[in-house]
C-alpha cells in the first residue's frame, strides 16, 4: 500500500480548483485557432449581414451651406449711428448667446413653415416619404404644414464652426436636387426674416419717435411763449441777469463806502462836539489845541485876550490901582475881548453841532439807499429763479426735440439702407455623393465587428466548454499530477502500420480494430510511445515504494478506462514485469472479449474457489508476461463482493505471485464499486476523456475517492486528438515522419521491449512481500 502523503488533500484540491486563471495571449490565440470555424462563420455572417443591410439602405444626400454672423456690421452712417441689429454688449458671453439664438432661429418652426409654404411641401409625397424623384410614385399625399415643417426640421442640422463666426447648415434628403432647393429656400427665408425683423423694430421705433417729436414740438412752443410772457409781465429786457446783478452789486458797494465815510465824519463831529461841550465860559482860554488850530479867529481872540491880560497885569504891577483909568481901560478891553472869545466859542460849538446834524442826515439817506439796493437785489433774485426755471424748461424741451428729430432722420435712413449682419458665405451645394450609407466604411466596420464577435464567439465557446482538453487544464482543474496522454485511436494508421510489419516479417497482417491492444499490435506507434511514457511516470513517481496494485478508474462511463488499463498493462508487461490484469467491472465487463477469454471463469468464480487463478496457463495471453482474470459471471451484489474478505485475500494472493496487479474498475460516480476498490490498492489512476469529461464531473469522482480515503496517483488524458494545436508538444506521438510511428527500415525484433521509450525505463522492481 502506498503512503498517504502521495494523495492530494481535499483542501489542496479546492485551492487548485479555485485558483484564478491568468490571461495568456498565446492561450487566447490557440483557443481562437481551435474554434476557427465558429470565428470564421461569425465573421462571415456579420460581414455579409452588414454588407446586405448597407446595400439595401436608401441613399441619403446632404446639401450644405455656410453662414457668417458679423458682430460689427457695416456702418454707412458712421460709428455714431447704431445699426438696426442689436448684438448685445459685445462681451464673449453675450456674443455666444446671440450665436446660439441664431442657431435655434434657423431650425425654428417659423422658418420651416415659411419654407413649406413657399415650396408647397405639405403636398409633396416624395418629400414626405423621403424618396428620390426617380422612385415609384407613392400616390397623392397631404399633411398639415406643421407636420411637414417638423419633417423638414428633423432633416436639418446646424453645426457651428469652432473658433469662428461661421455656422454650417446641413440638410439631408433622398433626392440631391430637392436637398439643394430646400436648403437654398431656407437660407433665403432666414436672411430675409432676419432683415425684416430688424426693419420691423426700426419701423416701430420711427413711429414712436414721430409721435414724441410732435409732442415735444408743442411743448417747446408752449415753453417759449411762457418765457416771453414772463418777460413782458416783469418788464425784463434781453439783458443777462448776471450783468444786472453785477451793476447792483457795484452800486451797493459805492453806497456802502459813502455810508462808511459819513459815519466816520459823524463820529469825528460827535467827538469835537463832546470836547467843546466841556468848555467853561469862565475860562475861555482853556480851549482844546485842535480847535484852536482849526479856528484862526479863536487863535487871534485868544492871543488878544492873553495880550490884554498881560497889559492889565502890567499896569497893576506898575502900581496902578484898579480904579486907575488905564487899569480900568485895560480891564474893559479884557472883558470885551473875553466876550468876543466866548461868542466865537459858541459859534464854533454851533457849527460843529450843525455839521454833526448834517452828517447824521447824510447817514440816514445812505442807509435808505442801501436798503433800497438790497431790496432790489432780492427782487432780482426772485425774478431770476422763475426766469431760470422757465428758460431751463425751454432749453431741455429744445434739446429733446433736437435729439428726437435727429434719431428720426437716422432711422429713416436706416430703413432705406437695409443693412444686414448675416450673409451666406457658401451657397447650398449640389451633393454628388451619398452621405449614407457609407458602403466602404460600413463593410469595414462590419468586418471588424465580425472579427471581434468571431473572436468573442470562439472564446465564449471555449469558456462554455467545461470539458478537460489539455494537460494544463487537467492539473489546474483537478489538482492532480498529470501522468500522460493517449492519442485517439485511428484504424487507418493501425492498418497501415500492421501491413508494413507484415511485409517486413513475411507474415500476414494480424486482425485489425483491437484498440485496447494497440501497444502490442503496434509497438512503434504513437499510442505505444504514449503508453510507455505513462508507465515510466508511474515507475518514477514512487521509486522507493512502487505501486504494486493499481486501480484504473474513471468518473463516468465511456471515458476509455478499459483501453487505458490494457495499454498500461501491456506496456508494463513489455518491460519484463509479470503483470496480471483483473476485470473488476462486475456490471459491464469487457476484458474477456478483448483477450478472447471465457466469461464463465473469473473474479466471481475465484471468490468461490481461489484455485481458479492457480492455473497460469488459463490466465496467460498473447502478450508475453501479461495475465488476465476476467470478471466472471455477473453477480447481483458487486459492491458487497468487492468489499468482502475473500476478495481481499484473493488480491493478496495475486500480489504475492505477480509483480504488478492492475485492476479495471467500474465508473466511480455511477456506482460505489470503484470507491471500495480504491481503499484496497496502492494507488488509483483516474482516466478522463479529452473534450468529453467535464471539470465538475471529474472533480466529483476525485472527491468520491478522497471521501473514502482512496489514494489517487494521477490523471491520464485519453482519446487526445493530436491534430489540434493545444497539444503542440505532444504532436511527437502522432508525427508520421519523425516519430516512432514511421516503420523502421530493418525488421523489428519479434518481442519488442520498451527500448524506444524516452527515457529508458528502470529495471523491474522486486515483488513486494505479502
Amino acid at each position: 500500500m502506498a503512503d498517504d502523503s502521495r494523495a492530494p488533500s481535499t483542501t489542496a484540491l479546492r485551492d487548485d480548483i479555485s485558483g484564478e486563471r491568468a490571461f495568456d495571449l498565446v492561450v487566447t490565440w490557440r483557443t481562437v485557432s481551435k474554434h476557427w470555424a465558429i470565428a470564421l462563420t461569425t465573421l462571415l455572417l456579420v460581414a455579409l449581414s452588414v454588407t446586405f443591410y448597407t446595400l439595401g439602405q436608401k441613399k441619403i444626400y446632404q446639401s450644405a451651406a455656410t453662414v457668417q454672423f458679423d458682430p460689427n456690421p457695416p456702418r454707412p452712417l458712421g460709428r455714431g449711428v447704431d445699426t438696426v441689429v442689436d448684438m448685445g454688449a459685445g462681451s464673449y458671453w453675450n456674443n455666444r448667446e446671440y450665436y446660439e439664438t441664431q442657431y435655434k432661429v434657423i431650425r425654428s418652426i417659423r422658418v420651416a413653415l415659411a419654407v413649406v409654404a413657399q415650396l408647397n411641401l405639405q403636398n409633396d409625397a416624395y418629400f414626405l416619404k423621403d424618396l428620390p424623384k426617380d422612385a415609384t410614385s407613392p400616390g397623392p399625399m397631404s399633411v398639415t404644414p406643421e407636420e411637414a415643417a417638423e419633417i423638414l426640421r428633423e432633416r436639418l442640422v446646424v453645426e457651428p464652426v469652432k473658433d469662428s463666426r461661421l455656422a454650417v447648415i446641413r440638410y439631408n434628403d433622398a433626392d440631391r436636387e430637392r436637398a439643394q432647393r430646400i436648403l437654398t429656400t431656407l437660407m433665403d427665408i432666414y436672411i430675409e426674416q432676419n432683415l425684416d425683423d430688424a426693419l420691423a423694430s426700426t419701423n416701430s421705433a420711427v413711429d414712436w419717435l414721430r409721435a414724441q417729436l410732435d409732442k415735444l414740438k408743442y411743448d417747446l412752443e408752449a415753453s417759449e411763449t411762457s418765457l416771453h410772457e414772463y418777460k413782458l409781465s416783469k418788464n425784463i429786457l434781453d439783458v443777462d441777469f448776471e450783468d444786472k446783478t453785477n451793476l447792483l452789486r457795484e452800486e451797493m458797494k459805492q453806497i456802502n463806502d459813502a455810508l462808511t465815510s459819513v459815519r466816520t465824519k459823524r463820529e469825528e463831529f460827535a467827538a469835537r462836539s463832546h470836547e467843546l461841550s466841556k468848555l467853561d465860559p469862565n475860562t475861555p482860554l482853556d480851549l482844546p489845541a485842535s480847535e484852536l488850530i482849526q479856528s484862526p479867529v479863536l487863535q487871534m481872540l485868544r492871543a488878544r485876550q492873553e495880550e490884554c491880560v498881560r497889559e492889565r497885569d502890567a499896569l497893576i504891577g506898575s502900581g496902578k490901582g484898579e480904579n486907575h483909568p488905564d487899569v480900568r481901560a485895560a480891564t474893559e478891553r479884557v472883558a470885551a475881548n473875553r466876550s468876543a472869545l466866548v461868542a466865537e466859542i459858541k459859534n464854533v460849538q454851533g457849527a460843529v453841532n450843525r455839521d454833526l446834524a448834517i452828517v447824521k442826515r447824510q447817514e440816514g439817506g445812505l442807509v435808505g439807499l442801501l436798503e433800497d439796493a438790497k431790496k432790489q437785489a432780492f427782487e432780482l433774485n426772485s425774478l431770476k429763479i422763475e426766469y431760470d426755471r422757465l428758460r431751463r424748461t425751454k432749453d431741455n424741451t429744445e434739446k429733446l426735440y433736437q435729439l428726437v428729430l435727429e434719431r428720426t432722420k437716422e432711422s429713416d435712413l436706416q430703413r432705406m439702407l437695409r443693412v444686414n449682419n448675416i450673409h451666406v458665405l457658401d451657397r447650398p451645394n449640389f451633393p454628388l455623393t451619398a452621405l449614407r450609407p457609407r458602403v466602404g466604411v460600413n463593410i469595414g466596420i462590419g468586418i471588424l465587428a465580425g472579427l471581434l464577435l468571431g473572436i468573442g464567439a470562439a472564446l465564449a465557446r471555449a469558456m462554455l466548454d467545461r470539458t478537460l482538453r489539455t494537460p494544463d487544464e487537467v492539473e489546474r482543474e483537478l489538482g492532480l499530477p498529470f501522468l500522460g496522454l493517449l492519442p485517439e485511436f485511428d484504424k487507418r494508421d493501425q492498418k497501415e502500420a500492421q501491413r508494413r510489419r507484415a511485409r517486413h516479417r513475411g507474415k500476414a497482417a494480424p486482425q485489425l480494430g483491437r484498440r485496447e491492444l494497440v501497444v502490442h499490435d503496434q509497438p512503434t506507434s504513437g499510442i505505444a510511445e504514449a503508453a510507455r511514457a505513462i508507465r515510466t511516470n508511474l515507475l518514477f513517481m514512487s521509486p522507493d515504494r512502487p505501486y504494486k496494485t493499481l486501480l484504473i478508474a474513471s468518473a463516468g462511463p465511456s471515458e476509455g478506462k478499459t483501453t487505458v488499463c490494457c495499454c498500461i498493462a501491456v506496456a508494463m508487461a513489455q518491460a519484463g514485469q509479470k503483470v496480471v490484469l483483473i476485470d473488476c467491472d462486475l456490471r459491464k465487463p469487457r476484458i474477456h472479449q478483448i483477450f478472447g477469454k471465457s466469461p464463465e471463469l473469473g473474479v466471481t468464480s475465484a471468490l468461490l474457489d481461489d484455485s481458479v487463478v492457480d492455473d497460469e496457463s488459463a490466465l496467460k495471453t498473447e502478450v508475453e508476461n501479461l495475465y488476465v482474470i476476467p470478471a466472471g459471471p455477473i453477480p447481483p451484489n458487486p459492491a458487497e463482493l468487492l468489499h468482502s474478505e475473500r476478495f481481499q485475500a484473493l488480491l493478496q494472493k495475486l500480489q504475492s505471485r505477480f509483480d504488478r496487479v492492475i485492476i479495471d474498475s467500474p465508473p466511480i460516480v455511477a456506482v460505489t464499486d470503484g470507491a471500495v476498490l480504491s481503499t484496497l490498492v496502492d494507488g488509483t489512476v483516474l482516466v478522463v476523456r479529452a473534450s468529453a469529461t467535464r471539470h465538475d464531473f471529474a472533480r466529483h469522482g476525485i472527491r468520491a475517492l478522497l471521501d473514502v480515503g482512496g489514494k489517487t496517483v494521477g490523471v491520464v488524458l485519453n482519446a487526445v486528438d493530436l491534430k489540434r494545436q493545444e497539444y503542440g508538444v505532444y504532436h511527437y506521438y502522432g508525427d508520421r515522419k519523425d516519430g516512432y510511428y514511421h516503420a523502421p527500415s530493418e525488421p523489428a525484433p519479434a518481442a519488442p521491449t520498451d527500448a524506444p521509450a524516452p527515457p529508458s525505463p528502470p529495471p523491474s522492481p522486486p515483488s513486494l512481500p505479502n
